[in-house]
C-alpha cells in the first residue's frame, strides 16, 4: 500500500466548521422562509426582523432581487445548506473524497459566493437596507468559501500553488474579518449605518 497523500487527508477543522456553518445557514434560510410565508399570508405587515428603515427583511423579501431565480431565495438556502453539513458529517465519520469531488464542492461554494456578493451589492447599493437574516448568510458563506477553496488548492495544486494555500489556511479568520470590514465601510459609506440603524 503506497503512502497517504494529500487528497486523502481528513480535514477535521473544515468539517466542524462546514457543520456549524451549515447550521447557522439553513436556520437562517428557515427563518427567511417563515418570514416570507407570514408576509404572503398577511400582506402589508411587518416582518419580526424589520427593525427600521435599514435594517429589515421585509424590503428584501419583497424586491425582485428577493426572488432572483423565480422563486424566493430563501429556498435555495434550504436546499444547498444540507450539502455543507453532509460533507463536514462525512468527513468527521470518516470519509475521503476524490478529488473530483472537491472541485465540484468548490464549484457550488463558488457559486454561493458569487450569488452572495451580488446581493450584498444589490442590498447596499439598490434597496437601500441590511437584512439581519441576509447579514447571517454572509458571514457564514464568506469564509466557507475561503476554506473550501484554499483546501481544494491545496489538494490538487501542484508545488508553489498547495504550499500557498496550505500556508494562507492558517489566515483564514484574519482574512474574513477582513471581508467583513470592506462590507461594513462600504455599507456605512453608501448607507451611512451608524446614524441609521434605528
Amino acid at each position: 500500500m503506497g503512502p497517504v497523500t494529500d487528497t486523502r487527508t481528513r480535514p477535521v477543522a473544515l468539517a466542524v466548521w462546514l457543520v456549524i456553518a451549515g447550521a447557522v445557514g439553513w436556520w437562517a434560510a428557515y427563518s427567511l422562509t417563515m418570514e416570507r410565508f407570514e408576509l404572503l399570508a398577511n400582506p402589508g405587515a411587518a416582518a419580526s426582523c424589520d427593525f427600521s428603515v435599514l435594517v429589515q427583511c421585509t424590503a428584501n423579501l419583497e424586491s425582485p432581487q428577493g426572488s432572483a431565480f423565480g422563486f424566493p431565495n430563501p429556498i435555495l438556502g434550504l436546499a444547498c445548506w444540507v450539502a455543507p453539513i453532509v460533507v463536514g458529517m462525512a468527513i468527521l465519520a470518516g470519509a475521503r473524497f476524490a478529488t473530483w469531488f472537491w472541485l465540484l464542492f468548490l464549484a457550488g461554494m463558488t457559486f454561493a459566493f458569487g450569488f452572495v456578493l451580488w446581493l450584498i451589492g444589490q442590498s447596499i447599493f439598490v434597496l437601500g437596507t441590511l437584512c439581519p437574516w441576509c447579514m447571517v448568510t454572509w458571514v457564514v458563506t464568506i469564509p466557507s468559501f475561503y476554506a473550501v477553496l484554499l483546501h481544494t488548492l491545496r489538494i490538487v495544486g501542484t508545488g508553489a500553488i498547495s504550499r500557498t494555500a496550505a500556508r494562507l489556511t492558517g489566515w483564514l479568520p484574519l482574512l474574513a474579518i477582513v471581508s467583513f470590514a470592506v462590507i461594513a465601510v462600504i455599507a456605512q459609506l453608501r448607507l451611512d449605518v451608524l446614524d441609521n440603524l434605528f
